[in-house]
């Protein structure tokens, strides 16, 4: 006889308990933790959360378990950890009340980003922790639906000070769930586990018998109870009929099987239902159970296997697929049909549909008509995995090839935006198997050139990508032309020295000949022929039809879907034009539309923008803010996090250990990904620092090496200022005159004061006497009517550098110590101290820069900090941030620690100060 119970399992877990009781002491202090709990089946895992819930006093207790039947219908766990709390829906700010009343079906709307979802739920447990503990325990992660399983890991990335508990219970800790807190469940013991099985027998037991059951149960304790189960007196004391089949979750599910087949053969069928149905509805199991003829009695005893009351409860979730392992194929599709027939298809048409999906033996397009319509309804709720398997298991049932091959396409479209790229190319080889007119083939082009740009990242995307624009021209003129912007991107991106530009020329021609848009030109219409222009002719003959485009893409009939998907070229568009002022206007309209959105993915483009006109305005603080919100965005939504912005700010910043780590880090990838554009960056940010740092001839290989690529709309333009400074510095006017005339070609097709006053400056650097001072003032002038101020500073600083070469201190200390109060002020701390030995040559000493107190604020405190003195609320300042409320809160007292400071209009008039001083120390005229 084998008796069992919480207590046995959980003996000798002692050590486990108390870090469990550590964690729920700590959450009732104001705090939240994350744990993720794994081990194999068996070991206990089930058996500790019970074991949390009774340690809970004083907590409220939200639970969600993972089936592995419902992997395929979106939100189905989240809904389950979060239906106790939906009546509060309406007190969350309401992007994110929408976002979760969609995900969830019960509000109408367009499909909510799925981070905007994960935003949402962590607003959700903060305002029900406001009034008691929360402890939130999802149990078989592995089996998460994919949607929840992200917002879940997005929610328990951003707990910080909401007291919340959340447990992840899980199999194997790894994937998405890596770097979260762990508690890994081994087996027990030998002592342990001798104890534990001899309190669970009543009979003796051989010694030898023992220790093999140790042995091979590795100390699982749920396997010490269940293998000795069907084996006689005589067997367990002789050590006859052990089982020796492999992997221990099959022994165990096979203890349970033996125990399941002794039941009555109508318990049985009971239970095969209750395990192909994850909801644990009473209800619908006695209702599918009526359509197959069994009756109430079939459940009075069911071996403590399952308990049907409220819910329905297996014992260990390895007794739900022992069951349904053991049943037949055509047991589990009389299951399925029983529990399809009594699902409403009015109340829940997804789940019924899956059901019938898993009834079908063979090809049934009624069948799949009504997959693919839930996966119309799981793409309206923004669950993309859940309308990718729906589709896909449509395909598989529809028995015409034409409409199959149709459904594939739209199947690996759905696979592809769920980021399942393997599943999308498959579904892809499906559909060209089939009939498919021209257009879906193109489309089939398309779809196979996208995720090549998003997964390899490497150079066959261009032409992929082209090959599929020139496919679509005779099929949708509108769609082949943006399909040419995204190829000219690529192409761009993927420029290497050894063909600088090539790529881009090969796309330019080719859209060039492609025909116009139908009706008036759109933004994006206006944008791909300016491109084709610049590419082919030049700036001269390209800068007329951009800034056309860039302005069409400033007005007011610009639709949100197309602001969502070019605004951030245009952005770059109006950078090549030196616009300033379009610079600001569309990246703050992009930023903006993208969180109004909740876009976030866009968002990251944008935020990279705007990182951009910061640094640029030397406002190097807030550049490192949004550096800061853009690396949680990438890794709130898995994207790819490049470092080109911060690196940029570390080369303003003149640190060149930062740089050079942020390099380090990110050359290896870049290099794998075949990007060009990358190193092009590199290699300005390069220049930028040595030149600040004075050290010319290294400034000028990088320069050099950062306009190889006269293609790139910034940074090869940038790497010829870069290179003019540093030639003139090292001797070289040759290299510095050849650059300038590059560099005018661009600015002089501008004519902004932006491109002319960086004109005038460069060439002063190549000028003498009466005309070198007047392109200074020129140039100081011009810059003065931008919101560039860095490049005015530098222009502040070589004026007053040629000054005192001409012997004329007083002027130079003038120009000096505008530059040096700039640089100070924008913390760039390499010109800074450029500045400041300039000043003291001309006889006047400056101090060093002095470090402030809020310079050791981290990036997210500086950022809320900033936020705060703005004017946002806590709760604005968390949608923003994709943080809860309280954790706003939490930041910003130990900001206001740090800084001194009692309110938020302290802290406004402490973050307008400058970020260090000097003073004058001496001086000598």
């Amino acid at each position: 006889m084998v008796t069992e119970g919480p207590a046995e399992v959980l003996h000798g877990r002692r050590v486990e308990r108390e870090a469990v009781e550590r964690l729920l002491e700590e959450v009732r202090g104001g705090q939240s933790r994350v744990l993720v709990v794994s081990g194999e089946p068996g070991v206990g895992k089930t058996a500790l959360l019970r074991s949390a819930i009774n340690s809970a006093a004083g907590f409220g207790v939200m639970r969600a378990v993972g089936a592995e039947s419902e992997m395929e219908l979106a939100f189905a766990a989240l809904q389950q950890l979060c239906a106790p709390m939906l009546d509060r829906l309406d007190r969350l700010p309401a992007p994110q009340g929408d976002a979760l009343g969609v995900a969830f079906g019960l509000r109408a709307g367009n499909a909510p980003d799925r981070f905007l979802v994960g935003l949402a739920v962590l607003s959700l447990l903060a305002e029900v922790a406001q009034e008691q503990p929360l402890m939130c325990l999802v149990d078989d992660a592995q089996w998460l639906d994919r949607a929840s399983a992200q917002a879940l890991v997005f929610v328990a990335r951003r707990l910080l000070a909401e007291s919340v508990a959340l447990v992840l219970v899980t199999r194997e800790p790894g994937g998405e769930l890596e770097g979260l807190p762990k508690l890994a469940l081994e087996g027990l013991p030998d002592g342990d586990a001798r104890a534990l099985l001899g309190s669970a027998l009543r009979v003796p037991l051989d010694e030898r018998v023992r220790e093999r059951l140790v042995a091979e149960t590795r100390g699982n304790p749920l396997a010490l109870l269940e293998l000795p189960r069907g084996l006689t007196p005589a067997q367990l004391a002789g050590g006859f009929g052990l089982l020796d089949a492999p992997g221990l979750s099959g022994r165990i599910e096979e203890s349970f099987q033996r125990r399941f087949a002794r039941l009555p053969a109508e318990t049985q069928r009971l239970l095969q239902v209750a395990a192909a149905e994850p909801v644990g509805d009473p209800v619908l199991l006695w209702r599918a159970a009526a359509g197959l003829g069994i009756g109430a009695r079939a459940g009075a005893d069911t071996d403590g296997l399952v308990t049907i009351g409220t819910r329905v409860t297996f014992r260990h979730p390895l007794v739900r697929s022992a069951i349904y392992r053991a049943a037949s194929a055509e047991e589990r599709r009389g299951a399925h049909r029983a529990l399809a027939d009594a699902t409403d298809p009015e109340v829940d048409p997804d789940r019924r549909a899956w059901h019938r999906a898993q009834a079908t033996p063979g090809l049934d397009e009624h069948v799949a008509t009504e997959l693919e319509r839930s996966a119309g309804r799981a793409r309206a709720r923004g669950g993309l995995a859940a309308a990718a398997a729906f589709l896909e298991r449509a395909v598989a049932l529809t028995p015409e090839p034409s409409r199959r091959a149709k459904r594939a396409v739209a199947a690996a479209q759905a696979k592809s935006l769920a980021g399942a790229p393997d599943g999308a190319l498959a579904l892809l080889a499906t559909a060209e198997a089939g009939p498919l007119d021209e257009l879906e083939r193109a489309r089939v082009d398309l779809l196979r050139a996208q995720i090549a740009f998003v997964v390899s990242r490497g150079g066959e995307a261009p032409s992929l990508l082209l090959n599929a624009a020139s496919r679509l021209e005779p099929l949708d003129v509108r769609l082949a032309r943006e399909t040419y912007l995204d190829a000219w991107w690529a192409a761009l991106i993927f420029a290497g020295r050894r063909d600088p530009g090539g790529g881009v020329r090969e796309v330019a021609k080719a859209a060039s000949a492609a025909p116009s848009s139908p009706g008036p030109p759109r933004a994006a219409d206006l944008l791909l022929d300016g491109l084709n222009l610049l590419t082919i002719d030049g700036h001269a003959a390209g800068t007329p039809m951009l800034r056309r485009a860039v302005s069409a893409f400033r007005g007011d009939d610009i639709s949100r879907d197309e602001g969502l998907r070019w605004l951030w070229f245009a952005c770059h568009m109006a950078i090549d034009l030196w616009d300033d002022d379009s610079w600001e206007a569309l990246c703050t309209r992009h930023v903006q539309l993208c969180r109004d959105a909740g876009a976030l993915t866009v968002l990251l483009l944008g935020l990279n923008q705007r990182i951009g006109l910061h640094e640029h305005a030397g406002e190097l603080a807030q550049a490192a803010s949004l550096v800061a919100e853009a690396r949680a965005v990438a890794e709130a939504t898995g994207s790819l996090f490049t470092p080109y912005p911060a690196l940029i700010v570390a080369a303003r910043r003149g640190r060149e250990p930062d740089l050079s780590g942020l390099i380090d880090a990110s050359i290896e990838e870049m290099v794998a990904r075949g990007e060009g554009a990358g190193p092009a960056i590199i290699h300005w940010a390069k220049a930028l620092l040595y030149n600040g740092l004075g050290r010319y001839e290294e400034a000028l290989a990088s320069a050099h090496q950062a306009s190889e690529y006269p293609l790139d709309v910034l940074y090869s333009t940038w790497g010829l200022v870069e290179s003019i400074e540093a030639a003139v510095r090292t001797g070289k006017p040759e290299l510095a005159a050849d650059a300038l005339r590059r560099l005018s070609d661009r600015t002089r097709a501008s004519g902004t004061d932006w491109a002319l006053g960086i004109e005038a400056r460069s060439r002063a650097l190549l000028s003498d006497n009466e005309a070198a001072e007047s392109l200074y003032r020129e140039a100081i002038e011009r810059l003065e009517r931008t919101r560039i101020r860095v490049e005015l500073a530098r222009a502040h600083l070589l004026y007053g550098e040629w000054l005192r070469r001409e012997r004329r201190r007083l002027d130079a200390r003038e120009q000096l110590h505008h530059a040096h109060k700039l640089f100070t002020e924008f913390g760039m701390e390499a010109f800074t101290e450029r500045a400041r030995v300039e000043l003291q040559a001309t006889g006047e000493h400056a101090r060093k820069r002095t470090v402030e107190t809020r310079d050791d604020l981290t990036p997210q405190e500086a950022q809320i900090s900033r936020l705060a003195a703005d004017g946002a609320s806590n709760q604005e300042i968390a949608a923003q941030l994709f943080i809860s409320p309280n954790t706003v809160d939490y930041h910003l007292r130990k900001a206001f620690r740090k800084l001194g400071v009692k309110s938020r209009h302290q802290l406004e008039q402490r973050l307008l100060q400058p970020t260090a001083h000097t003073e004058p120390a001496a001086r000598d005229s």
